[in-house]
């Protein structure tokens, strides 16, 4: 039974396959299991991006949008071939697919043309089933795919695969699982399935050691903008902070609208470091906000 990775572990195989890994916000518990199953994981799905830019694709598939919340992959796989983790649970990025395609990819054989779709009577869920990665590119047949990024793509399958003692086919690309799909699109998952399986024929390479980025906070915007009840994605990344700190007061969200359960959780975050009187009545302040660590949106 092949159960899904912890978060350590997930980071353990991608970088001893050589991958560049940046772990983003709080991926490790960003995920939609509340919806339903995450496991037995059965294999690795490729997908693009249809948008371009490595910051706003990140933060697109971490958060998703009204009709398709995130996180929406695993990982993303920007064109520089590092790998931004997302989720290490259910995602949001698979959906309906032929039961036909997952018998196969489970007995690692031939795929059948999909003729199913989220949705479509007997369809089943791959959200389920699969480990999802998001590449950035367009999607138009266009759009480059640079050689780190396809080297990245057969590393992280192959890092995947060999964990769990499977071979290549049990990679597919989202347009191999649903017939409403298109991606990846600009590259051969056929070539790529044949890149892996030479990949997993040898040894890994010795692991490129990933440099630790930067820290990436949010400076402090003031207190009079928060007073001005703004409106912005600053505002998400600290509900979700303050909540990941335990000091979240939100029955829902967070979101991009500051409230006043936003200024009672602040506030919450304020007395943790010690404040009180004045200096704990929730609006933030250039010391408590370096404290939180807000990240960069």
């Amino acid at each position: 039974m092949a159960t899904p990775f912890t978060p350590d572990r997930l980071v353990a195989i991608l970088r001893a396959e050589g991958v560049r890994v940046v772990e983003h916000g709080s991926w490790r518990t960003h995920n939609r299991n509340h919806k339903g199953s995450f496991g037995p994981i059965r294999g690795v799905m490729i997908h693009h991006t249809v948008s371009s830019g490595t910051d706003s694709s990140v933060r697109l598939c971490y958060d998703g949008y009204a009709a398709l919340p995130g996180p929406l992959c695993h990982g993303v796989i920007a064109k520089d071939g590092t790998v931004h983790l997302i989720s290490a649970g259910r995602a949001n990025h698979a959906g309906g697919g032929d039961p036909r395609v997952l018998s196969a990819v489970i007995a690692e054989r031939p795929l059948p043309a999909t003729n199913k779709h989220e949705g479509s009577p007997g369809a089943v869920d791959g959200n389920s089933a699969f480990y999802g990665f998001e590449c950035v590119n367009l999607g138009d047949g266009s759009d480059p795919w640079p050689s780190a990024q396809l080297d990245a793509i057969e590393r992280v399958s192959a890092a995947i695969c060999r964990a769990y003692g499977w071979s290549a086919a049990s990679t597919i690309g989202h347009k191999e699982w649903s017939d409403w799909k298109s991606d990846p699109r600009g590259f051969s998952m056929t070539d790529m399935r044949a890149r892996i399986a030479r990949r997993l024929g040898a040894k890994p390479d010795k692991p490129t050691p990933t440099p630790t980025p930067a820290p990436r906070y949010e400076p402090f915007p003031g207190v009079a903008w928060f007073k001005k009840s703004p409106r912005s994605a600053i505002v998400t990344a600290m509900g979700r902070r303050l909540v990941a700190v335990g000091c979240g007061a939100y029955r829902e969200g967070p979101g991009p609208q500051w409230t006043e359960t936003d200024r009672q959780s602040y506030a919450r975050w304020q007395r943790r470091l010690g404040y009180s009187g004045a200096d704990a009545d929730g609006w933030p302040g250039a010391a408590s906000w370096a404290a939180l660590k807000v990240p960069k949106v």
